[in-house]
């Protein structure tokens, strides 16, 4: 019997041993599994309504069974409890309240129900090995790792990577590279989550950041921060871009980029299956930067709406495809690494949506200032838009204009106020006829023209201004962006949800001032007998 015993003993240690050291997790978590295992078997054979325990001795493989019970004075559950006199034959200081020990006799483990032991084990081991293989990945985002591709399943790649496996979809893949199993492939290391079943590993060859890290694998002086890839664009497989910039001046970014003859660029092209790659150096100036960003193209002139984050670019006529690119690829490519949407035209649409502009403006100005072609021309020439530039302009500098004199100037500002009023009454009476309240009238920084604006949205009294979000109301709304795909004169709209009143431009802060004092009259008609009636109660109410 004992030989029996000192075998099962070295046979429980030996397997413990192979677990820990072939799933590379601690002893200790095998050890409670295999003691988990066993208490689930003697529940079986000695009752599961027993609360068992189990402990196996790491270094002798000592295996002890007991049983727990609480000493009480009526017995109600004889599973768990025993009575004082009971009590006092296993433990002879024992007393009521106590939990003491009732040892049991070892279980066979010949007999023990392998297969439930074995899916204990089993599954303490995969958990274990899961939050180690998550423990192991969870802060490894954004390196690059090497693997093994272990097979590919519905278009996604499952990657060996030693200890976890790793999956590669179909969208993070360089398009038209063919996945062979049992080739080593490198990948970004996107992502790591906990799931039910199991860390998941999501990897990326598609990812710029994967084109930047391989960059820095491959030019020291990027590794050693000497040189910075400030802003990456990429079409996988196709083309990208990349912005560099040297913190060293006698260093030329660009040309440790690409290397004696290109070696260094060369190696992360061959790595992204023959991506072409444009350096390009990185500059401060958004206007300068948008120039080399559409290169081999030539620009002429760069116009930088920033309240927008749109940039307009005018090119030669001859430039114009180049500029644009195959499918759209240079132009869309020069917006990611800008981060700016680039409306890109020719030298003939530039000058011909400034003509258009120019006599929009200037018949503007001519019919509500009631002067002639001539002198609104002239408005225009010298940088107005709007009528409220013209009447809120500083008296000496609209004087100083090159024709003008002050009696000019002060007759230019009191029909300008004049017309702003024309319009505010006008928009005053289409507010009121589409059923906007006054009480809306009456809310801060709403213009009439806003107040129509809300009409025409069906926002018409305090409740449906109260009822509306901060975005709701301010969102900037971008109803029409150009940009070029690649035909000559093809636009495409873009179009965004904003907030009703996305086109005034006002800031956050007023659209939050606007909603609170729409929300005023509810707090107004609080009943009176829900506030504290006494001094007592206020304090009280204050204390809490």
């Amino acid at each position: 019997m004992a030989s029996a015993i000192s075998a099962n003993r070295a046979e429980l240690l030996a397997i413990a041993n192979s677990v820990a050291s072939e799933k590379m997790i601690d002893k200790s978590i095998v050890i409670e599994a295999m003691e988990e295992a066993i208490q689930k078997s003697a529940r079986n054979r000695y009752g599961a309504e027993n609360d068992i325990r189990a402990k196996l001795d790491p270094r002798t493989g000592d295996l002890r069974l007991w049983r727990v019970v609480e000493v009480v004075e009526h017995v109600e559950d004889y599973f768990k409890q025993v009575d004082l006199k009971q009590a006092e034959k296993l433990q002879k200081d024992a007393k009521i309240g106590d939990f003491i020990v009732d040892p049991l006799p070892p279980v066979d483990l010949g007999r023990i129900d392998a297969q439930s032991a074995k899916q204990v084990i089993f599954q303490k081991v995969r958990d274990a090995e899961r939050d180690r293989q998550y423990e192991e990945f969870k802060d490894r985002a954004g390196e690059v790792i090497t693997g093994v591709i272990k097979s590919v399943e519905f278009g996604h790649v499952i990657v060996n990577l030693g200890r976890a496996e790793g999956v590669i979809r179909r969208d993070q893949q360089i398009p038209r590279e063919a996945a062979r199993v049992g080739e080593r492939v490198r990948a970004l290391v996107l992502r790591v989550e906990r799931q039910n079943r199991g860390p998941q590993i999501f990897l990326s060859r598609a990812h710029p950041e994967f084109m930047k890290k391989l960059f820095a694998q491959e030019v020291p002086e990027i590794y050693d921060g000497i040189i910075e890839i400030k802003a990456a664009a990429r079409d996988p497989g196709s083309r990208a871009k990349i912005g560099v910039i040297s913190h060293d001046h006698s260093i030329d970014p660009v040309g440790a980029c690409v290397g004696m003859k290109g070696s260094r660029v060369q190696a992360v092209v061959q790595e992204l299956q023959g991506e072409k790659i444009d350096i390009i150096p990185w500059s401060e100036d958004t206007a300068t930067f948008v120039v080399n960003a559409l290169q081999p193209a030539t620009v002429s002139r760069v116009v930088i709406d920033e309240e927008e984050s749109r940039i307009e670019v005018v090119v030669p006529d001859d430039q114009l495809s180049l500029a644009i690119g195959r499918r759209g690829q240079n132009v869309r490519l020069a917006s990611q690494l800008t981060g700016s949407q680039i409306d890109i035209m020719t030298e003939a649409e530039a000058s011909e949506k400034r003509q258009k502009e120019f006599t929009e403006r200037s018949k503007m100005f001519e019919e509500e200032l009631d002067v002639d072609e001539t002198l609104s021309q002239l408005l225009v020439a010298e940088g107005f838009t709007e009528l409220e530039e013209v009447a809120y302009i500083d008296m000496a500098e609209l004087a100083a204009i090159e024709g003008f004199d002050e009696e000019l100037a002060e007759e230019l500002q009191s029909r300008a106020h004049e017309a702003l009023e024309r319009r505010e009454e006008a928009a005053r009476e289409e507010r009121r006829a589409l059923g906007v309240e006054d009480a809306v009238a009456e809310l801060p920084h709403l213009t009439e023209a806003m107040l129509v604006t809300l009409g025409k949205g069906g926002i018409k009294t305090l409740d449906d201004v109260a009822d509306l979000a901060t975005d709701e109301l301010i969102a900037k709304k971008r109803s029409e962006q150009r940009r070029r795909d690649g035909s000559v004169n093809r636009r495409a709209r873009e179009e965004d949800k904003g907030g009703v009143l996305g086109e005034y431009g006002l800031t956050e802060e007023q659209g939050n001032e606007i909603i609170m004092a729409a929300r005023a009259h509810w707090f107004d008609d609080e009943p009176a007998d829900e506030a504290p009636e006494t001094e007592e109660a206020a304090d009280a109410e204050s204390s809490q």
